[in-house]
């Protein structure tokens, strides 16, 4: 096997710089490292960003986020909850969380998102909810599958977790007609917290469950409690909650990540176009942009391999590697892994579409920290393998 070369290109990198090292050192030389006064300035300046009057909670996790999300909605035993199979296994996990069953859907075969139409058709009695990803950063159609839910009373949690800043429309993700919505700040997303993620939703209850059940199900606010003058010892825990809060020194991060979020986005814009312009002669299926007047977040840029392509999809892969270039496969679908293809009898003929994708799909690395060469270098190398 070769060994890849020192100067490796990773499939994905943070964008990290003096600002955030700032912002941490502060929070430190502060004396306040969980969750407290920077937290809470993240979720203001975060909602005040999306705008559309919405509450903003940060979590650890958008794991944490969606597992909070359904449980605010009550999900519970007997329910079940439809998701993509196109999708990490984090969107289908939460819901066993709760006791419910995730029903596994087909998906787009063009924009890879799930389809409408694949929700009504899994519709039962026990349905109580719809986890949408917006694959990529691409917007999915919320607004035909908010229409669905209404029709049949069921709720919408949007996976935003590639999502941000995404429109749809002239509207920000974060500011739709669902129940809900969940962003990652994993290492790896268009903005970063190390791990994190906020919950994002307009009705108040909601709000203030997520605000009660992601630290221990305390019916006061932890940093209200320990910055009061007054003897504030006092709390009652109200649910069995989790321990799903974010800390001050991760929210730091992502207040300096937030004022660079627009400059973010220009530059993954501009690196998605250009590898659009120079691999459009290659056998490959390229992603497709955001239709007029929608925006999108350009969190991966997924290629598939054509019928006529000199190479198969892992030897792909493999050569890539050996030439110092880091990719990925964004998914295996859930049908394909062993938990959710054995607990549900799936099977491959089941979801065509994304099985489809999957043996064709590898994702190019596409980070703002990428110089322009290391990009000019993933196109000649592809250019050099596929033609």
């Amino acid at each position: 096997m070769t060994t890849p070369p020192d100067d490796f290109l990773p499939f994905a990198l943070p964008d990290l710089g003096h600002e955030e090292a700032a912002a941490v050192l502060e929070c430190l030389q502060s004396g306040w490292l969980t969750s407290g006064p920077v937290s809470r300035q993240f979720e203001q300046e975060f909602a005040a960003y999306l705008g559309g009057d919405v509450h903003a909670i940060a979590v650890n996790s958008a794991t944490a986020g969606l597992h909070l999300a359904l449980e605010a909605l009550g999900i519970g035993p007997g329910d079940e909850v439809i998701v993509p199979t196109m999708t990490f296994t984090a969107t289908a996990e939460v819901v066993r969380y709760l006791g419910a069953d995730a029903v596994i859907v087909d998906v787009d075969p063009h924009t890879l998102c799930v389809q409408p139409e694949a929700i009504a058709a899994a519709i039962t009695p026990n349905t109580r909810a719809v986890i949408p990803v917006h694959y990529g950063g691409l917007a999915c159609d919320i607004d035909a599958i908010v229409a669905i839910a209404r029709r049949h009373d069921l709720r919408v949690i949007e996976d935003a977790a590639h999502a941000f800043p995404t429109t749809l429309r002239g509207r920000l993700v974060g500011t739709l007609d669902s129940d809900a919505t969940v962003f990652s700040f994993y290492a790896n997303k268009t903005m970063t917290t190390g791990e994190g993620g906020m919950v994002v939703c307009r009705d108040a209850d909601i709000a203030r469950r997520v605000r009660v059940m992601r630290l221990h199900g305390i019916s006061e606010d932890a940093f209200d409690r320990f910055v009061s003058r007054r003897p504030a010892w006092f709390y009652q825990v109200i649910a069995p909650g989790f321990k799903y809060n974010l800390t001050d020194i991760a929210a730091a991060i992502g207040r300096a990540q937030l004022r660079k979020i627009e400059g973010f986005l220009a530059r993954r814009q501009q690196m998605a176009r250009r590898y659009t312009e120079c691999l459009a002669d290659l056998p490959l299926t390229l992603p497709p942009d955001a239709p007029a007047g929608s925006q999108h977040a350009w969190h991966l840029y997924p290629v598939r391999l054509t019928a006529d392509a000199p190479l198969e999809r892992d030897r792909l892969i493999e050569q890539l590697s050996e030439q110092g270039i880091g990719t990925s496969v964004h998914y295996i679908p859930l049908h394909r892994q062993p938990y959710w293809r054995d607990r549900y009898q799936l099977r491959p003929e089941q979801f065509p579409h994304a099985e489809a994708s999957y043996h064709a799909q590898l994702t190019l690395p596409l980070y703002t920290a990428m110089a322009d060469a290391g990009q000019a270098r993933v196109i000649a190398t592809l250019t050099e393998l596929l033609c």
